[in-house]
């Protein structure tokens, strides 16, 4: 919240403890499947198993019986031989689902297979009336039909952007880049910086794909410095001619993904002789790997890089995630001292969306600070930092809590809205979209529940966003009633966002273990959203998302005796998670930032993270290497705040003491705990996977 709206509600003081707040009453009832649900499920199961014969009697039962979810049935049907169909029958179906998100689904995945029958006057037709909009392979189709594809500037520099900006292989953007490069409207320096963003990301297939835009020759060089840099680099790297350079950066891009340290020298050595800007990506990409492994040399290498970029003269086309770590190691840098200017030119360098990011807003305000002259002629841009920070401070968000707690502001969380009324109940009940989710949600069909969910959510106000949310959080729904309030944006429900369900099993839980409930709740909102039946795809189950080897060993350090059955029970899920994540808080200080990351990473990552210099604690937790676990650590957190403040507990409401002052290394006498889903003797440090709220 900024400026004035931010001072009307938020005051100046010391943190005094929050009065709790009146926790909505959810009228709890059962959300019951459709008629015949069998007969869906065996349609879902003749879908995923190809079989036509079983998937059009089904079809046609449901019709007959006029099924509520016929269109799924439907759906299931026509999706599994589309590479047959002809486009009358995709427009009786249409015309037998309009508005449905059936209907979109498969325009979407029609116009895919117009695209790859290349029949434009189609594609065209029905592009049209596709709303989702969200398919990068579509929009190189797009590109790709229209009448004049290879001619012009701005058409050229579309659909460069559209292909360089989808980093996995497919059809519809090789195509468009074959056509491009056919008509001589790709160059080659777009196949080479389309080489070096797959390769920074390893995307075997893509790099394969785009190799093969160039000639055989140098295709076939990629294949051989992918897999053996070093030898590469030794018999066969030049600087010259531009394609040479270009395959020694991929070759010196591999080597330092592999071994950032012992890479250092050939980068060393081959800068000397490459194009500046060749030589500015290649330290720049030892700098990004350096700083994922969290060594001290990343943010020398980047400021290498940033000076022979300027030197090249040319803008900067390093990836988002490539900045990113330019400013996270200036952060790091100097043993946590900082590099301020370092940050700031990164910052300078993001896209205006990257640099909106409230973590990026934050830092800049932070460096800003410490830039300013000392005394009156600092004073100046010492406000502006103040002003920046007041601009993100919120108490709903992590950064805009850390500017909160900078400031000394004190935020009340946002009034609760009028309660939904019976009438907006049951306006949100007759949406047909909203009707067809809940039961597919209701047989466990939770992809097919969610995405026609989404699809129904789209262009509603607050107040029918709030009434959906609440028909969710009646049914118990919470991963659905949580993301579907998160939508709205002047009335904001912090009890639909912030439910506290099984709250006597939560708290005995939380007291047994000696753990803040609080914390409890923010873990368990990001880990399950609170579904019973959440299940990673490693086998992390129920609420807190325990794997099995976790509750044997955590059974046998607690004494309980606990059958593999019993994981999916929530009290016996309860205390196993609780009882894991208080061994593991104890292991690391009493730490909930590192706590947090081990939970979802796995004890041995931060245990590695958390060697070297000590560190603020806000800075260790945004350099956390891993994107998922940086991401966790900062929503477990700020969950945690914001339960702590909607029960009125006596400390917990600020952000910074829950993440603590300082990160360093651990003490001799740190003990040892296996990763959620390894067993003692095993390597630390695989995650386990999260549920619903990942």
């Amino acid at each position: 919240m900024a400026g004035a709206a931010l001072a009307a509600f938020a005051t100046v003081a010391s943190l005094t403890p929050t009065p709790a707040r009146a926790q909505t009453s959810f009228n709890v009832a059962p959300n019951p499947p459709p008629p015949n649900p069998d007969l869906v499920l065996e349609a879902r199961e003749a879908w995923r198993v190809k079989d036509r014969a079983r998937l059009a009697a089904a079809r046609q039962t449901a019709l007959d019986q006029q099924h509520p979810l016929a269109p799924w049935f439907d759906y299931w049907e026509l999706n599994n031989r589309l590479s047959e169909a002809t486009q009358p029958e995709l427009n009786a179906f249409y015309a037998r689902w309009p508005g449905s998100y059936v209907e979109d689904r498969l325009r979407n995945d029609w116009l895919l297979e117009l695209g790859h029958r290349r029949d434009w006057a189609n594609f065209r037709r029905d592009l049209a009336a596709y709303k989702m909009q969200d398919d990068r392979e579509v929009v190189c189709y797009t590109i790709l039909s229209e009448p004049n594809a290879d001619r012009g500037r701005d058409l050229r520099e579309t659909a460069r952007a559209a292909w360089l900006a989808q980093r996995d292989a497919d059809e519809g953007c090789h195509m468009l880049a074959s056509t491009l490069l056919d008509n001589g409207k790709l160059k080659d320096s777009d196949i080479w910086l389309k080489l070096r963003l797959v390769v920074e990301t390893n995307r075997p297939r893509a790099i394969k794909q785009t190799s093969s835009l160039l000639p055989k020759a140098q295709a076939d060089a990629i294949t051989e410095l992918m897999d053996k840099p070093d030898r590469y680099l030794k018999r066969k790297a030049a600087a010259k001619p531009r394609a040479q350079a270009e395959l020694t950066l991929l070759a010196l891009m591999r080597l330092a993904a592999q071994d950032p340290a012992a890479a250092a020298n050939d980068v060393e050595q081959w800068a000397a002789k490459l194009p500046p800007e060749i030589a500015a990506w290649a330290w720049a990409q030892l700098g990004r790997q350096a700083a994922l492994r969290l060594q001290d040399s990343a943010s020398d290498h980047f400021e290498r890089a940033i000076r022979l970029q300027a030197r090249a003269g040319e803008p900067v086309a390093w990836s988002d995630d490539t900045l990113n770590w330019v400013a996270r190691s200036a952060l790091r840098a100097d043993a946590g001292a900082g590099r301020p200017a370092l940050l700031m030119g990164a910052v300078a360098l993001m896209r205006p969306s990257e640099q909106r990011d409230p973590a990026w807003q934050y830092w800049s305000a932070k460096s800003k600070q410490s830039l300013a002259a000392n005394g009156p002629a600092g004073d100046g841009q010492r406000r502006e930092a103040q002003e920046a920070l007041r601009a993100i401070a919120s108490p709903l968000t992590y950064y805009g809590k850390l500017a909160a707690d900078e400031l000394k502001l004190r935020l009340p969380l946002p009034p609760q809205p009028a309660e939904v009324t019976a009438q907006e109940r049951a306006q949100a009940l007759a949406q047909p979209g909203v009707a067809r989710a809940l039961q597919l949600l209701a047989l466990g069909l939770r992809s097919e529940g969610q995405r026609e969910w989404n699809f129904s959510m789209r262009g509603l106000g607050d107040r029918e966003l709030l009434s959906i949310a609440q028909i969710a959080c009646e049914r118990e729904l919470w991963e659905r009633c949580i993301s579907t309030s998160e939508r709205t944006r002047q009335e904001i429900d912090v009890n639909q966002r912030y439910p506290m369900p099984y709250r006597a099993d939560v708290f005995r839980t939380a007291a047994a273990s000696g753990l803040d409930p609080s914390y409890v709740y923010g873990l368990i909102r990001q880990e399950s959203r609170f579904m019973m039946d959440a299940r990673s795809h490693v086998g992390a189950s129920g609420l807190m998302q325990v794997m099995p080897a976790t509750a044997r060993w955590t059974a046998k350090k607690l004494g309980l005796d606990v059958r593999p059955e019993l994981l999916s029970d929530r009290e016996v899920n309860l205390r196993l998670g609780t009882g894991y994540l208080k061994l593991v808080m104890d292991s690391f200080e009493g730490s909930q930032a590192m706590a947090a990351a081990a939970y979802n990473a796995g004890p041995g990552r931060p245990r590695r993270w958390r060697e070297g210099p000590s560190l603020d604690a806000a800075i260790w937790a945004e350099n956390i290497p891993i994107h998922e676990t940086r991401d966790y650590v900062r929503k477990v957190l700020s969950n945690a705040t914001i339960y702590a403040q909607l029960l009125g507990r006596e400390g917990g409401t600020l952000l910074r003491d829950r993440l603590g002052r300082v990160i360093g290394p651990a003490s001799a006498a740190a003990t040892d705990i296996p990763a959620n889903g390894t067993t003692p003797g095993t390597p630390a440090g695989a995650t386990a996977g999260s549920g619903a709220g990942n």
